[in-house]
């Protein structure tokens, strides 16, 4: 039976997941500086998350709760978020975290094309219009062959917009038969042997620091994934997605925390930009939604 929907929670659970996975960034940003090398971080950034759900469901009795007879979709989900992960986290890597993240916000653009390509959807000359406007900020903030930012850092940063489309639709869907406690803890259970073969290249030794970044990073994918699928559970990907834009708060503030960088004037002018495409897309979703029965809302996820 499918969760019923709290739009207010869902919103609440996707602001707060915007902040706990804008300090994740930062923090792996900041423990790949320390001379941690990048593919051991996601390992460690999974790691955690099974050790955290796993162990506080069996002080509870409670591990029947990540049984799931769609292990093969959580293996896909898997797979596809580890990609993502790498676009992700790689991305502010190349970038500050500023651009990386306003980039980040190609989202609903790429979700549009998805449901295109993918779903044949019927898109109107409103969300059309919206994915133009969103990529003309992208052109702007990137400005290409005259820009700060390399070319490497752009693909990286468009190529996480993508993939988290793509996750978000995957996770909408487990989320119909799924808590979002066992989506999380499949996700890094199923992933964390894939990234562990790359161990034997990358590990190294660590200071307390490094350590404590790491596992700080940990802990936070954890509850930033929690609360992230949580909110994807009680509402609509459209409606909740707005949210994420208060994720460009914490990345400028952090930016100029730590790396004292604060956004170029053409982030200052692309990014409203792409912000708005999103919020037209997210409307037109929501509009959407009420004038469709929910089973076809579900097909069209």
């Amino acid at each position: 039976m499918p969760p019923v929907q709290r739009p207010l929670m869902a919103l609440g659970l996707r602001l707060l997941a915007a902040m706990v996975l804008s300090a994740l960034v930062a923090v792996v940003k900041l423990t790949v500086e320390s001379g941690v090398r990048f593919p051991e971080v996601l390992f460690w950034r999974q790691v955690p998350t099974v050790f955290l759900i796993g162990g506080w469901l069996a002080m509870r009795g409670q591990l029947d709760r990540l049984k799931t007879r769609r292990l093969p979709i959580h293996a896909r989900r898997a797979l596809i978020g580890m990609i993502g992960m790498f676009f992700t986290f790689g991305a502010p890597l190349l970038l500050p975290l500023t651009e990386a993240t306003t980039l980040g916000f190609t989202t609903p653009i790429f979700a549009v094309i998805l449901s295109v390509l993918l779903l044949r959807e019927q898109v109107g000359p409103v969300r059309w219009l919206a994915v133009a406007l969103g990529f003309a900020g992208v052109v702007i903030i990137t400005q290409p062959g005259h820009s700060h930012i390399p070319p490497l850092g752009a693909a990286v940063g468009l190529g996480a917009g993508f993939m988290v489309a793509l996750i978000s639709i995957q996770v909408r869907d487990l989320g119909r038969t799924e808590e979002s406690i066992s989506i999380v803890f499949w996700f890094a259970a199923l992933s964390a042997p894939v990234l562990a073969l790359g161990l034997p290249f990358f590990a190294s030794t660590h200071t307390p620091y490094q350590w404590g970044l790491l596992l700080l990073g940990g802990v936070l994918g954890c509850l930033g994934q929690i609360l992230l699928t949580a909110a994807l559970r009680y509402g609509q990907v459209a409606s909740v997605i707005v949210m994420d834009y208060s994720s460009l708060v914490w990345a400028t503030l952090l930016g100029w925390t730590f790396w004292d960088q604060l956004p170029t004037p053409s982030t200052w002018l692309g990014a409203p930009l792409i912000v708005a495409a999103g919020a037209v897309i997210a409307w037109r979703e929501h509009l959407h939604a009420k004038t469709v029965s929910p089973a076809t809302v579900g097909a069209g996820e």
